[in-house]
């Protein structure tokens, strides 16, 4: 498409609050939505290849980064509606390829399966799609507990990189954990806990959601993510019916950070297929 490459920041007003929104490249739009306890910056090791592709929508969720929150408890259902909000006012009206990152890919299974005139593909990048374990979810409280007395404690910090990094990550990718550090200690507190409580420890299991996606879907998972195994990730490619599964070795939950060659990739040779199905068609 004729569309010129541009780089930009805007903020747009939304439901769930003033979102910052970078745009770059050019082409058809792809939206990037990250994983819960980081920001837009988890997404820039892959974004120069990427943007030679596409032009980027990548959103900065409620809570996170330099976006606000609507002060009360939101949803993914919300937030999938917001993106759909960032689109309206930024004139994109065409169906988008959507790339998500734990949370984002929850968003972006909630938008496709809702709202499949928005979203032509979808990519979900180490995202559970079953809800929190009991274990999981008592071990998140009692973090959020601490965080939302003491703040950005080591105990906090350490317990998020541990769960988002592996472990060859956490010994050979300093910049990666200093990443990571660096979103927690900067973050609003109440914002962040707020996002924590609403879209991870609220949200519902997204199988149901599975059987109603229509659209070509990637689904990649790590070899080292606990949460989403490599067993897991195949299982729910068989649920869905155009899907392929990727999966990264020596990750967890961040792929696009911690393994950015190896899930770019995968990424581009979904959307080439893609391409090439519908030049065909």
């Amino acid at each position: 498409m004729g569309v010129a490459t541009m780089n930009e920041n805007q903020v747009v007003s939304t439901s769930v609050g003033q979102l910052s929104v970078r745009l770059l490249g050019s082409g058809h739009p792809a939206v990037l939505w990250h994983s819960l306890f980081v920001d837009e910056r988890s997404w820039g090791r892959m974004v120069p290849e990427l943007q030679a592709h596409r032009r980027l929508v990548v959103i900065t969720g409620p809570g996170h980064g330099d976006s606000t929150d609507p002060g009360r408890r939101y949803s993914n259902e919300e937030c999938a509606e917001a993106a759909v909000e960032v689109l309206d006012a930024l004139g994109i009206e065409e169906p988008v390829d959507w790339v998500g990152n734990a949370w984002g890919g929850h968003v972006g299974i909630t938008l496709a399966a809702t709202r499949p005139d928005r979203c032509r593909s979808l990519v979900a990048l180490g995202t559970p799609v079953a809800a929190l374990t009991p274990q999981e979810r008592t071990r998140t409280w009692l973090l959020l507990g601490v965080y939302s007395l003491l703040g950005p404690t080591t105990m906090v910090v350490d317990g998020v990189i541990n769960t988002l990094l592996s472990e060859h990550t956490r010994s050979h990718d300093p910049e990666a954990v200093e990443l990571v550090r660096e979103c927690l200690l900067t973050a609003n507190r109440r914002r962040l806990s707020n996002a924590v409580v609403s879209v991870s420890l609220r949200r519902s299991d997204l199988a149901g959601e599975l059987d109603r996606l229509t659209q070509p879907t990637l689904i990649v998972t790590a070899a080292d993510h606990a949460g989403f195994t490599p067993d897991q990730a195949r299982a729910v490619g068989r649920r869905v019916r155009d899907c392929r599964v990727g999966i990264v070795p020596d990750a967890a939950y961040l792929v696009p950070l911690e393994a950015p060659q190896v899930t770019a990739s995968q990424v581009l040779e979904f959307w080439d297929a893609l391409d090439q199905r519908r030049e065909a068609a």
